[in-house]
Formats: structure tokens, sequence, C-alpha cells
């Protein structure tokens, strides 16, 4: 389950950064579910051609991510985030839990 996220987060970032090709074989591959033999009939390639170019995608995703760290960064940020909220809750005081909720809210969104 955990890789599945990791795939979904690593495309999320940089899936517009693959050839217009690779993104839609990905994209059919990992969200819609489709089969090799499914993939290979619409795309008209072999069923080894989809494997490689979904493992060529997959290898770029990550070489892109080992260069520019946006995922982590991304997932530390929420990480930070959230044990924030809870130590000022903790705290029990609600005004600043409260002003502290929708500004991590902000966050969140524009993550």
């Amino acid at each position: 389950m955990e890789k599945i996220i990791e795939r979904n987060l690593l495309f999320d970032f940089y899936g517009d950064l693959l050839t217009d090709r690779q993104r839609s074989i990905y994209q059919d591959a990992v969200y819609e579910d489709l089969s090799l033999s499914e993939l290979a009939e619409s795309y008209g390639i072999s069923r080894q051609g989809v494997h490689d170019q979904i493992k060529r995608c997959n290898k770029t995703l990550e070489e892109y991510e080992q260069k520019l760290h946006l995922v982590e960064r991304f997932q530390k940020i929420k990480e930070y985030s959230e044990a924030l909220l809870v130590e000022i809750k903790e705290s029990e005081d609600e005004k600043l839990y409260s002003v502290t909720k929708d500004y991590i809210e902000k966050i969140k969104e524009q993550l």
C-alpha cells in the first residue's frame, strides 16, 4: 500500500515532466489499473513495451525526487503541521488551537 501512495505522490509532483505518451500510459496503468494486455492493445505496442515504459517512468520519477526532494519536503511539512496541531491542542488553549488549525488548513490547501 505504501508503495502505491509513494508512486502516486511522485506522479502528482513530477508527472508533468514525463512525455505525453509516458504520462498517458502511466496514468492508465496506475490510476485506471489497466492490465499490460489492455494497455498494449490500447497503445499499439507489446506487453513488454508497456512494462518497459512503466518501469522507465518509475525510474524517471524517482530520479526527479532524488534531485529535488519535493515529496520528502511535502511529507515533512505535513508531519510537522499535524504534530504542531496536536501540541497546541494538548496545551488546552482553545483560541490558539483554533487559529493554528485554520492556518494549518490553509497550508495544507497549498500543498
